[in-house]
């Protein structure tokens, strides 16, 4: 997916970040000099009725009994690195935009990420992010709000 091109066609003002390759969302959010609190991390668990993207703030993990019960989750667990690989297979593995109607997914979002007012998403690559508005992703992504992670710092 190119994010830049989905975000125009969605009349979306935007930034497209380039930063030295990072893997993790709080390398993203160190290189960008920008609060973790507001760099979005997507993580693709895995249930007995299929995928479900959630993104989070990066100084947050997923809490699998919250996961459990804000998402009706049966049998929740992460998903591998070769599924993430299958289901995004325009994307390196770990860098997926938040946008789940894109992939066919359910999309959801930790309620303290769409506290912010600006967010850096990931962009496809570990070396492109985009940021934008809270209320422009939330227009285009229309995500459930929910509780489902919890804060490591």
């Amino acid at each position: 997916m190119d994010v830049a091109k989905f975000l125009k066609k969605q009349e979306v003002k935007f930034e497209l970040r380039h930063h030295p390759e990072r893997y993790t969302a709080q390398e993203v959010a160190a290189a960008e000099h920008i609060s973790g609190e507001e760099v979005a991390k997507v993580v693709i668990v895995k249930t007995k009725d299929g995928f479900i993207m959630c993104v989070l703030p990066a100084t947050y993990v997923l809490d699998m009994k919250q996961v459990k019960k804000a998402l009706g989750a049966k049998k929740p667990r992460l998903a591998t690195e070769e599924e993430l690989a299958e289901l995004f297979p325009d994307c390196d593995v770990g860098a997926m935009p938040p946008f789940g109607a894109e992939y066919g997914l359910p999309l959801y979002v930790e309620e303290h990420l769409a506290a912010d007012e600006k967010i850096l998403i990931p962009a496809g690559t570990h070396s492109d992010s985009v940021l934008l508005s809270w209320e422009d992703y939330e227009r285009v992504a229309q995500p459930t709000v929910a509780a489902f992670g919890k804060h490591v710092g």
